[in-house]
């Protein structure tokens, strides 16, 4: 039998979502994938029951439904006041994870280096292997997850031709501050590199932090390629919406990476999103006032475990710090977690290019039933 690509060997498959097929299994709270166990808003619930009988269902336009993009430039350009030309600046695509690919795919040659800040998300260093490029890690120190500048500005002196930036981080909760994006912009221009950010929590940021649109600092529109989706915004992640939104002459070839991936978007689904992204400000404020709740709720319940942890400001995930428990990995306690409490998390280690065994990550994307049944099995920690 023929090899397989090389490239191949160097990451597994998502350990995210082999920890939901495990909590599956064993009949376990999924705290692991980040995904909500409740409906979208009224508004979208009704809308995709209009999609479903209207003439949707055969390809849209390839980078996206004319009518989404418009509602979505409209959005854009509420939150960040850049202008945003529907026809120009974006290209539509299945999911942030797919944006994350076409970006990637975009600004790198095989043999690029990109700058991934660690911890983060799975994807990120896989994104830039399978586009032939070379990951250079800077890590993003606890409890508050910063990063040193002097050390950041030595990978980009290594020949960097994009740094990628997810912010509010997942995995961490970290919140980026203007002055930390700033020195970021700062060292991108000096090294003419792209910026790639990933933003789907831009939403869900809680007091007093805001979140600061990379793209929207001055100076930073054309080498900004950011990625984002409608899936934590509208509590739609099996829609797989997302998009691109970049400089005409970045989305003019995103486009054509975007096409020969996946072609297009669902059209149906495009279409009833509209009304998601057509909702008032209030509802944004509500989002912020739902997960401050849920943060409110589930964070106490960590306490009581009697575990340390990094609270979060801003996503929906919290790394908790297992190594008292005594484990030899982490891997071994997020089994352990899933068997006899009865929680699914994901092991740290998945999301660190340091030899990193010491956290669980956990979400708090749940219902509040869920997540009091939750805590009420993370008691048992205790008596380990």
């Amino acid at each position: 039998m023929p090899q397989t690509a090389t490239r191949l060997s160097v990451f597994t498959e998502s350990v995210i979502r082999g920890m939901s097929r495990l909590a599956t299994r064993h009949g376990a709270i999924n705290l692991a994938q980040g995904f909500p166990d409740f409906d979208p808003p009224e508004e979208l619930l009704a809308a995709l029951e209009r999609a479903t009988r209207g003439p949707h269902h055969q390809y849209a336009v390839t980078w996206g439904a004319p009518r989404f993009r418009q509602a979505l430039a409209r959005k854009i350009t509420r939150f960040t006041g850049m202008p945003v030309d529907p026809d120009q600046h974006l290209v539509v695509t299945c999911g942030s994870t797919e944006a994350m690919m076409v970006a990637m795919m975009t600004a790198c040659n095989p043999g690029d280096k990109v700058i991934v800040f660690s911890p983060f998300y799975e994807n990120y260093a896989a994104d830039a292997i399978l586009s032939g490029a070379e990951p250079i890690y800077v890590p993003l120190r606890p409890p508050h997850f910063d990063f040193d500048p002097a050390e950041l500005a030595r990978a980009f002196a290594r020949g960097a031709k994009a740094i990628v930036v997810c912010n509010p981080s997942n995995p961490t909760g970290k919140v980026f501050t203007r002055a930390e994006l700033l020195t970021i912009l700062e060292l991108a221009e000096r090294h003419d590199a792209f910026v790639i950010t990933d933003e789907p929590y831009e939403h869900i940021v809680y007091a007093p932090g805001e979140h600061v649109y990379f793209a929207a600092l001055p100076g930073a529109a054309e080498r900004t390629i950011t990625c984002n989706s409608l899936s934590k915004t509208y509590s739609i992640t099996g829609w797989r919406l997302g998009y691109v939104h970049a400089a005409p002459e970045v989305i003019a070839q995103a486009r054509k990476v975007h096409d020969f991936l996946t072609v297009g978007a669902a059209a149906p689904l495009q279409e009833a999103a509209v009304a998601g992204l057509e909702l008032p400000d209030s509802y944004y404020a509500g989002l912020r006032d739902l997960y401050t709740a849920k943060r409110d709720l589930f964070l106490p319940a960590l306490r009581a475990m009697g575990l340390p942890f990094s609270e979060p400001a801003g996503a929906y995930y919290v790394l908790v710090d297992i190594s008292s428990l005594g484990f030899p990995r982490d891997l071994d306690a997020a089994e352990w977690f899933v068997r006899e409490i009865g929680v699914a998390g994901v092991p740290g280690s998945s999301f660190f290019r340091e030899p990193e065994n010491r956290y669980l990550r956990f979400h708090f994307a749940k219902r509040a039933e869920t997540l009091q049944a939750a805590g009420e099995r993370l008691l048992k920690v205790r008596s380990r």
